[in-house]
């Protein structure tokens, strides 16, 4: 019985484990974690920006439907980010000035994004005679870079020449 005692002993003492192949983590860059800020992930403005040159290059080809897909996605994960950074800059408020600071600046950048992505998508469906498509696309970039902005006086100065609207804005 004793015997039984010390090998429960022993085991405790020394662990019933060898150290010889264990594997120690290190952190050498902690930049390397922070895999969203990768240039070349999906969830950022570059990627936006990306879609929107890709829909570019297959409007010089011609293929419009190719342009559109890419515009149409472009716009997506734009309004996805528009809304994260929006929901993060409420959370924050009065807690930490800093990060509505940032959240703010990249929302901003966002909503611009989001305004030239709807005009080339509005300016394709003017090209393919779906004006009625292009309208609230044209209306979204007024409501959130405001009528006084160049994007939305240029989508005003749009709905005019499509005539949706007759009033001429003189802000």
């Amino acid at each position: 019985m004793k015997f039984l005692k010390l090998i429960t002993i022993l085991f405790i003492f020394f662990g019933n484990f060898s150290y010889k192949n264990d594997v120690n983590a290190e952190i050498k860059n902690p930049e390397d974690f922070k895999v969203l800020s990768d240039e070349s992930k999906k969830l950022s403005i570059s990627n936006v920006e990306y879609f929107i040159k890709q829909g570019d290059k297959y409007i010089k080809n011609g293929d419009f439907e190719n342009a559109k897909d890419y515009y149409l996605d472009a716009r997506k994960l734009a309004k996805q980010l528009a809304s994260f950074y929006s929901d993060l800059n409420s959370s924050f408020k009065g807690i930490d000035a800093r990060i509505p600071k940032e959240m703010q600046t990249k929302g901003k950048e966002t909503l611009r994004i989001l305004a030239e992505s709807n005009e080339r998508l509005a300016s394709l469906y003017i090209k393919n005679k779906k004006p009625e498509v292009a309208v609230p696309l044209l209306v979204e970039t007024i409501r959130i870079m405001s009528p006084n902005s160049q994007e939305g006086k240029e989508a005003y100065e749009r709905l005019i020449k499509l005539g949706f609207v007759e009033t001429k804005y003189k802000g």
